[in-house]
């Protein structure tokens, strides 16, 4: 990896995470309006720097004793394929080793395609579980 990059033990400023969502395809799934009280009730947030500009992400949510959740682990394109995201996994799962309780559930959704990146991690499919979601759109639960 280009020791050009640095990691930063913080939680991106809206406009980094606004510029990473866009830069991933991820603007029309997200809600920017609310985005930034989401992003200061995280737990643990990494940032990735290459020169001026903040190129990766990812965070930690939860309620900090038995529920933990890995979010916006992000790279810009440009960037990927370079260690970034192994980078990011690693300092946020190092932070969760430290400070998550024995038996705590740590929960993350991968994007299509890259679940073997996160079994590396131990995220795995488990037996008798199945990971199922909903959002909100105009009222309705979907």
């Amino acid at each position: 990896m280009n020791n050009q990059y640095k990691t930063l033990i913080r939680i991106p400023s809206i406009q980094e995470y606004k510029n990473i969502c866009t830069a991933v395809g991820w603007k029309d799934f997200m809600n920017f309006e609310v985005a930034e009280e989401s992003l200061n009730k995280s737990l643990f947030g990494v940032v990735i720097q290459y020169e001026d500009e903040i190129v990766g992400m990812g965070r930690v949510i939860g309620d900090g004793y038995i529920y933990f959740y890995i979010q916006d682990i992000a790279v810009i394109p440009a960037h990927q394929n370079k260690g970034i995201g192994k980078l990011i996994m690693t300092t946020v799962t190092e932070f969760l080793k430290v400070n998550a309780p024995e038996k705590s559930f740590i929960g993350m959704f991968a994007s299509h395609g890259k679940e073997s990146f996160y079994k590396k991690y131990g995220f795995n499919e488990h037996e008798g579980m199945t990971g199922i979601f909903a959002v909100l759109n105009k009222g309705e639960i979907k």
